[in-house]
């Protein structure tokens, strides 16, 4: 049987997907949800938000991530940060999952990733949970329903949480599995419910497609001023760095908060909705994300709640910390209506540095830029973890490792290139600690970090005196209106200055460790850039 709207010369038979007992294409929300709760797939929440659980998995199993190693890319992708499958066991899964949803129900949902339509793909989501679909539709762009009739997929994702892959006839790690084919342009994605491994499936497509067309794609939230969209910023960072609430600023346009690309046109967003994380999420912080959480079609994710009155618990993590809302980017009053924007005039990256040793702000050099892009550190801090009793570095390259396929310099030297054609400012903002590492010094000021981003978003920050630092090298402002200057010069905030001296010099040194691996790609330039 089937249900919806499709083009009728793209249907799951004319794609050798065939036997399902009912296909439902291109469902709205409202019939999603629906179909959800009628499945049992979820509870139907306050204000008709979809509550679910994900189940084993709470989170992306990047060790499960594979890709087919074939001619065609076993040139271009990076082997040691993905695994290879071979095609032969890649046949095998993919026969297994075809003949395993005969006689099942699927949802289809047919959607684009990417604003610029010159640069988007077409990818058809195949799924055994209606949940999944409401997932994507909020995640990916939506096409008019008028379209639908045309629709060709360029990529297909076949998911189906309830079949168990085989490790020794399928050349996987264990019975879960999330398999890139670039020759075939599928995603095969067995034996996880969570439905974040469609989305970010999606973004490591795109990470490999972009760069071969010189647009490079980013793990980055983006807005610009508002009614100017030429005056654009990105916003590079990883979890916890503030990338979410920096660039969500309400004197500014929202373009996305998670993947965007950087052509020759300007910037886009690859998708339609935001994943925002819940964990401790207020009214009073960040009231517009939380009001989704009570919004129609709303997916809410492995959150606790009153199972009589529907309340959420916004403090419980005892099913994860990875606690999120997905919903479509129209939930925020101040998103841009196209998610497009002009070259980005400003690079900001974002790290929390439980070392107390980076300033609050710091101006890059295009070099110094791809250096710490390169690098993507941020930081653990004691008692995030079993065993760590003092902070731990974290480097991953490019602010997002698990979805690079390419070798990182490739990226690197892409956005080094658009810097130095576009002119774009570049800063390295600190959200971490002040007056001393975690455990002695303090937060940094959000206030201070906020009028900092504005200055250097609006230009007064260029027209300050700056120092150069001694250990990163990298430009700091002497003082800026509204910010004690001691903050500006880490150093002034410690009272054991030799305890600050040894701190710094030994994140140089972890830093230097780090990025020796890159030093055999990259140019004289960016060595040097390495140096304080």
């Amino acid at each position: 049987m089937m249900i919806g709207r499709v083009n009728p010369k793209q249907t799951l038979d004319s794609q050798g997907i065939k036997g399902a007992s009912v296909v439902h294409y291109n469902l709205i929300e409202p019939a999603l949800v629906q179909a959800a709760v009628a499945r049992g797939e979820g509870t139907l929440g306050l204000g008709g938000a979809f509550l679910c659980s994900t189940g084993q998995f709470t989170g992306r199993s990047p060790k499960d991530k594979f890709v087919v190693r074939t001619p065609a890319v076993e040139n271009t992708i990076w082997w040691e940060n993905n695994a290879p499958m071979t095609a032969d066991a890649y046949a095998r899964l993919k026969a297994d999952m075809l003949e395993h949803v005969k006689g099942g129900e699927l949802f289809v949902e047919d959607l684009y990733a990417g604003a610029d339509p010159v640069h988007r793909i077409d990818v058809r989501v195949i799924t055994e949970l209606a949940w999944h679909g409401l997932f994507m539709r909020h995640m990916l762009r939506r096409p008019a329903r008028e379209e639908l009739d045309s629709f060709t997929p360029e990529w297909t994702i076949l998911n189906c949480p309830s079949f168990k892959a085989d490790p020794a006839k399928h050349g996987c790690r264990t019975d879960t599995a999330i398999v890139l084919n670039f020759d075939e342009k599928t995603v095969l994605i067995a034996n996880t419910a969570y439905a974040g491994e469609n989305k970010k499936s999606v973004f490591t497509i795109l990470n490999y497609l972009l760069p071969g067309k010189g647009v490079m794609a980013m793990h980055c939230s983006a807005n610009h001023a508002i009614g100017n969209p030429v005056d654009a910023a990105v916003f590079f960072g990883l979890s916890g760095t503030g990338k979410t609430t920096l660039s969500a600023s309400p004197d500014r346009t929202l373009i996305g908060d998670d993947e965007h690309g950087w052509s020759d046109r300007g910037i886009f967003n690859f998708e339609g909705g935001c994943y925002a994380k819940t964990i401790n999420l207020s009214a009073e912080a960040e009231p517009e994300i939380y009001a989704t959480t009570s919004r129609f079609g709303t997916v809410v994710e492995n959150m606790v709640f009153d199972p009589e009155t529907l309340e959420l618990d916004f403090a419980d993590n005892s099913l994860t910390d990875n606690t999120r809302c997905a919903y479509p980017l129209d939930a925020i009053s101040n998103a841009s209506d196209t998610a497009l924007g002009g070259h980005p005039k400003h690079v900001v990256m974002l790290t929390c540095d439980a070392f107390g040793v980076l300033p609050p702000i710091s101006r890059l050099s295009p070099a110094q830029a791809m250096y710490h892009f390169l690098s993507g550190f941020t930081s653990k801090v004691a008692g995030t973890e079993r065993g760590i009793t003092e902070p731990q570095p974290t480097f991953s390259t490019c602010f997002g490792a698990p979805f690079m396929p390419r070798r990182p310099e490739v990226y690197g030297k892409l956005l080094q290139e658009k810097i130095l054609k576009t002119g774009a400012s570049c800063w390295l903002v600190n959200t971490g600690w002040t007056g001393g590492a975690y455990g002695t010094g303090k937060r940094m000021p959000i206030k201070a970090t906020r009028a900092l981003l504005s200055a250097a978003l609006d230009g007064s920050l260029d027209k300050v005196e700056f120092r150069r630092d001694p250990f990163f090298g990298f430009e700091v402002p002497v003082a800026v209106k509204g910010v004690d200057a001691a903050l500006l010069n880490p150093r002034d905030t410690w009272a054991d200055k030799a305890a600050f001296d040894a701190q710094a010099k030994k994140l140089v040194d972890m830093f230097s460790k780090n990025f020796a691996q890159y030093v055999p790609y990259i140019d004289e330039d960016v060595k040097a850039a390495a140096i304080g």
